[in-house]
Order: C-alpha cells, then sequence, then structure tokens
C-alpha cells in the first residue's frame, strides 16, 4: 500500500460523525519517506477548505518555526494530525473521533517510518506518547517507543494565542535539532 492508495481509503471513511460534516479529507503532506514527522491533533477551517494541513495562520507559524532548524515539508519532514477531518468550530477532537481515525495514523506511520515523532500540543501527545501527558511540564522532552523517539512542543495554534511560550519552544525547536543530528543527520541532507 501506499500513502497514496491510503489516502484514497480515508476519503470514504465515516468511522465518526466528522466525515459527514467536513469540506476536504485532510490527510497529510510532506515527503513521503521522511525522517521526521510531525503529528497535529486535527484540521482546522483553513485546512477543511484546501484539503492540507497546517496552512492556516498556525500553519504559517510552524513553517517559519521548521526553517529556524532548517526542516520543511517541501524537503525534509511528512505532517499529519490524529485525526483527519475538522472537528466542528475547531474544538478538540474527541476520544472516539480519535479512536476511529486512530488506525489510519497508524498505517501513515508505517509507511512513512520515521525514525522521529513530534507531537504538536497536547491531544497529539496524549493519543501517541502517554494518556497523562502534561505539555506545559514535558514539552521538549525526548520519549522513545519501540525505536522511534518522540517529543512533543507546543501547539502554533497555542503559540499564537500565547506568545510568552516562544522561549521554551524556541529552546524545544533546538533540542529537536540535536536529536535528529543524532539520530538521522541524513535529514539536514536532503
Amino acid at each position: 500500500m501506499t500513502l497514496i492508495q491510503l489516502n484514497d481509503e480515508c476519503k470514504l471513511c465515516r468511522k465518526c460523525g466528522l466525515g459527514e460534516t467536513r469540506t476536504n479529507l485532510v490527510f497529510g503532506a510532506g515527503v513521503e519517506n521522511a525522517q521526521v514527522m510531525f503529528i497535529g491533533e486535527g484540521p482546522g477551517e483553513t485546512e477543511d477548505l484546501q484539503g492540507e494541513p497546517f496552512v492556516g495562520r498556525g500553519g504559517q507559524l510552524l513553517d517559519t518555526m521548521l526553517k529556524i532548524i532548517n526542516l520543511s515539508r517541501q524537503k525534509n519532514i511528512y505532517i499529519t494530525n490524529i485525526v483527519k477531518c475538522r472537528p466542528p468550530k475547531n474544538r478538540d477532537p474527541l476520544g472516539t473521533e480519535r479512536d476511529a481515525c486512530i488506525g489510519w495514523l497508524k498505517t501513515q506511520i508505517d509507511l512513512v517510518s520515521p525514525k522521529i515523532i513530534v507531537c504538536l500540543g497536547r491531544i497529539a501527545a496524549i493519543t501517541l506518547i502517554k494518556d497523562d501527558f502534561k505539555i506545559s511540564k514535558e514539552h521538549g522532552q525526548v520519549f522513545e517507543k519501540d525505536g522511534v523517539y518522540y517529543m512533543a512542543l507546543y501547539h502554533p495554534a497555542a503559540l499564537l494565542r500565547d506568545p510568552s511560550r516562544r522561549p521554551s519552544t524556541f529552546e524545544d525547536l533546538k533540542s529537536l535539532q540535536e536529536l535528529i543530528m543524532s539520530v538521522c543527520p541524513e535529514t539536514y541532507g536532503k
């Protein structure tokens, strides 16, 4: 199976109510064999309209953050979300919605096969790292599971709402850069 085939199958999904209210499926974007994968919680309004993850104001901030450490979705990362359809009014995805979508995400992860997964925000971190993840205390820390390294950063939307978190996020980005250099330095050669 390829990511394109998985995307086509995912478009047919109606495992939860989000599939009924979406404008577009927001599957993922970037380099298909990226060593670094970024995963957010779910698409917002702009993403739903364009069918691509992280293209609104938060996505623009994310692109700027990535540029600081020489990453971009065009050359060396893959980016997606826990849920592939926009929750109404950009609310957090419900547990049942995350459960309905997790199979799609796991298959995406298997197909991309990253060495590092960066969770963007609390919802992604509690879904992928551990149930009781505390983003305010554990952002920037590295966790290892089944040979894959995980780190969580504040979600770009949270940084837009609270710019006081930006200095610690900058430090987290530098830590991520060090992790990439030690685990998969070839990422910067792409």
